[in-house]
C-alpha cells in the first residue's frame, strides 16, 4: 500500500480536469465554474490533499502573502496594553480578509543610549509589506533596512517617510480639548505624565536636555499640545511604559515633589488611560479624592471594567486605526497606491475631572 502524499495531478485526474484547472480551483480566482471548483475540492477531500505547496505558490506569484508587523516594544509589554491589542485586532482583521498572514517583529534597542535597533527578522524574513505600528524615529535604521530590501512600508503615527503610507490620529487636537476642558473648570496648575520619549526608555522628571530628545510622535504631539496651550505646567514626568504601575509611580513622584496642597498641581494630563488609571489609584492610596483634590484625564478611550469610575479621556478609534493600516497595506499590494489617513478623536468627560479644590462648582 502506498503512503505517498497526494499531488495536484492526482486531484486533477480524480476530478477529470486538467492540472491548470485544478490549480485555479484552489486559487479562488480565475475563469472556472463553481460546479468545476466544487468537483475539484471534493476530489481533494477524498484524497486527503491539503492544497498546493505554499513555497510553489510564492515562486509563481512572487509574493509571500506575509506582512511584517513591527511592534516597536517587547512583546510581553505590548500584550499587556489593551491599546496594542485593539489596534492589532483591526489590522489582522483587514489583512485576513485579503488572505494575508502576519509576522510579529518585536522592538529592539542598541547602544548605551537605547537607540533604535533592527531585529534580524527585518533583514531576512520574507514579507511583502512592513507595518511600523507605533511609528518611526529620526534616522530610523528599520526604515533604511526595509528600503534596501525594497519592501513597502506603512507607518502608524510616526514621522513621515517618503514613499510610505501613513495612518495617524488628531491626538494634538484631542489633548488641546482636554486642557480646555480643565481650564474651563478653573484649573491653573498642571502636570503631565507622558509616554516614553524614545527607545532609550527611562522614568522620571524631564529637564530641558531630556525634552530635546523626544522622538516618538504620539508623545511629541500630546506634549506639544499641553505646552502650546499656555497653562502653568509645573512639571513633565516621563513614564517608561504605558502601564498602570507606571502611572502610579508617576503620581507618587508628583505628590513627593509637591507635598503642599496649596501649591501642588490640581490637574494631571496623562498621555494614556492606563497611566491615568494608575495615577488615580495612587491618589486614592494617599487618601486623596478624585476629582475633589486633583483631576486626572487620560487618552485612548479604553473600557477598564476593573476601574472604579469613568475616566475623562480622549477616545481614539483603536480598532479602526488598525484596520486603516491593513487597508493601506492592501492598497500598496494592489497597485502601489500610497495613502495617508488622519482619524478624528473625541473628548469624553467622565468622573475623574471637576473644579479645583478652591474653585466653586461651575454653573449649569
Amino acid at each position: 500500500m502506498s503512503h505517498a502524499r497526494p499531488t495536484l495531478t492526482d486531484v486533477a485526474r480524480a476530478a477529470g480536469v486538467s492540472v491548470s484547472t485544478a490549480s485555479l480551483a484552489f486559487s479562488a480566482s480565475g475563469p472556472i465554474a463553481d460546479t468545476t471548483r466544487a468537483k475539484v475540492l471534493d476530489a481533494a477531500t477524498q484524497l486527503g490533499y491539503g492544497g498546493p505547496n505554499p513555497a510553489g505558490r510564492q515562486l509563481r506569484s512572487g509574493r509571500y502573502d506575509i506582512v511584517g508587523v513591527v511592534i516597536g516594544d517587547k512583546l510581553k509589554r505590548s500584550f499587556r496594553d489593551p491599546v496594542s491589542i485593539q489596534v492589532l485586532d483591526g489590522l489582522t482583521s483587514a489583512l485576513g480578509e485579503a488572505d494575508l498572514g502576519v509576522l510579529l517583529v518585536p522592538g529592539v534597542e542598541s547602544g548605551i543610549d537605547g537607540e533604535v535597533g533592527v531585529d534580524p527578522l527585518l533583514t531576512s524574513a520574507g514579507m511583502d509589506v512592513a507595518v511600523l505600528i507605533w511609528g518611526t524615529h529620526t534616522d530610523d535604521p528599520r526604515v533604511e533596512t526595509l528600503r534596501r530590501r525594497g519592501i513597502p512600508v506603512v507607518v502608524g503615527e510616526g514621522n513621515e517617510v517618503e514613499g510610505a503610507a501613513l495612518v495617524e490620529i488628531d491626538d494634538h487636537g484631542g489633548v488641546l480639548a482636554t486642557v480646555k476642558h480643565l481650564t474651563d473648570l478653573g484649573h491653573e496648575r498642571f502636570v503631565t505624565i507622558t509616554l516614553p520619549f524614545r527607545m532609550g526608555r527611562r522614568e522620571g522628571w524631564v529637564d530641558d536636555s531630556r525634552h530635546e530628545l523626544v522622538d516618538w510622535t504620539p508623545t511629541r504631539h500630546r506634549l506639544d499640545a499641553v505646552l502650546e496651550s499656555g497653562v502653568d505646567l509645573l512639571g513633565i514626568y516621563e513614564s517608561e511604559a504605558s502601564l498602570v504601575e507606571n502611572g502610579a509611580a508617576a503620581m507618587r513622584a508628583i505628590l513627593e515633589r509637591f507635598p503642599d496642597p496649596e501649591t501642588r498641581p490640581t490637574a494631571v494630563v496623562a498621555q494614556s488611560d492606563l497611566l491615568a488609571a494608575g495615577a488615580v489609584l495612587a491618589l486614592r492610596e494617599a487618601g486623596l479624592r478624585v476629582p475633589e483634590d486633583m483631576s486626572v484625564a487620560g487618552f485612548d478611550g479604553l473600557d477598564l471594567p476593573w476601574f472604579s469610575g469613568d475616566l475623562t479621556t480622549v477616545v481614539q478609534p483603536l480598532e479602526e486605526k488598525g484596520r486603516a493600516m491593513g487597508l493601506a497595506v492592501r492598497a500598496l499590494l494592489a497597485d502601489g497606491t500610497v495613502t495617508r489617513t488622519t482619524m478624528p478623536v473625541e473628548l469624553r468627560i467622565g468622573t475623574t475631572t471637576g473644579p479645583p479644590p478652591s474653585a466653586p462648582s461651575p454653573m449649569n
